[in-house]
């Protein structure tokens, strides 16, 4: 049975021992993954520039070049500054571990290599990758890869399913009169208020996402959908006049560019949900929920100020 983290990952194994790198193949290949090997450093960095692997399994001593300077190569290419590395090394010495880690690999195994242990290590550090690469660096909110694994979930165990897919209107005038920082600050808080506010029910298990810019993504279930949405559009129209300075809170109002570049007004940021569900029909795949969702919230931002649209469709 393939495991969810093998799926469609690529790893590149290279070492000079002949026996041990098929024994490594074909272990890894029937665990799910897509191998290919390297009995040397340079034919090592040749395939991974040629077909780049998701993780790299370098033996430390190999001719040519070994696995300290492929580690070097890659880290000083901004291509593949992030590649996770394994270093394996039959002299798990304290240097060789500190020298390898200090070259940016991310983990050392000492040789004779325990299978099992390198399966699981693999795992954990494409897993721990893929999260990291896959966050906002705002936000730190997951990011569209989690979110759609984490729909993909629910539609597979045909869970009840609710997704808010929100949106910040008038973000582009608000970014354009206060400045990138300033838009920063109210995509932080959006995000906090989120996570607050889905907090609050025990044991929910809703999760919040950040599909980028001023797009965010609750799903949660839809015994609970609409008290969310509401609960949502009343918390953030109470923070939003923070955002403003006194003479525009006054207002009501503030004066930017719209995107064909003409001055003229705006009210204040408010936000738009769009609800789609499976209480009263199916949902069979993420395509379909993307497009709903931005129908919705389409229909949501048509309304004045913040509001949701909830599809009722049967």
């Amino acid at each position: 049975m393939t495991p969810p983290d093998a799926k469609k990952t690529r790893i590149l194994v290279a070492d000079d021992e002949h026996d041990l790198l098929q024994i490594m193949r074909e272990t890894l290949e029937r665990e799910g993954f897509e191998v290919e090997t390297a009995e040397d450093g340079q034919l090592a960095l040749a395939a991974i520039r040629a077909h780049p692997p998701d993780i790299a399994v370098l033996d430390l001593r190999m001719p040519k070049l070994d696995g300290f300077g492929v580690c070097q190569k890659l880290r000083e290419d901004p291509l593949f500054e992030h590649l996770p590395v394994i270093l394996l090394s039959a002299s798990g010495t304290r240097d060789n571990k500190v020298a390898g880690l200090n070259l940016g690999a991310d983990d050392f195994i000492t040789k004779p290599v325990d299978v099992p242990e390198l399966l699981a290590r693999i795992r954990m550090i494409i897993r721990r990758n893929r999260q990291d690469l896959d966050a906002s660096p705002l936000t730190h909110l997951p990011g569209n890869v989690s979110i759609e694994t984490h729909i993909d979930q629910k539609l597979k165990a045909k869970a009840p399913l609710a997704v808010l897919y929100i949106d910040i209107n008038q973000f582009k005038a608000y970014n354009d009169a206060y400045g990138y920082d300033a838009g920063d600050r109210v995509l932080k808080a959006t995000a906090n208020l989120l996570i607050k506010i889905t907090h609050q029910a025990p044991n929910a298990g809703d999760f919040v996402g950040h599909i980028g810019g001023d797009d965010f993504i609750v799903i949660t279930d839809p015994d609970r959908m609409e008290a969310l949405a509401d609960l949502v559009i009343k918390t953030f129209d109470a923070e939003s006049p923070a955002f403003y300075n006194e003479n525009d809170r006054k207002k009501g109002k503030i004066i930017s560019t719209d995107r064909q570049g003409r001055i003229r007004e705006f009210p204040l940021l408010s936000i738009a949900l769009g609800i789609c569900h499976n209480r009263d029909r199916e949902l069979n795949s993420y395509a379909q929920i993307s497009q709903l969702g931005a129908e919705l919230k389409k229909a949501a931002k048509a309304k004045s100020g913040s509001a949701y649209a909830l599809d009722r469709r049967r």
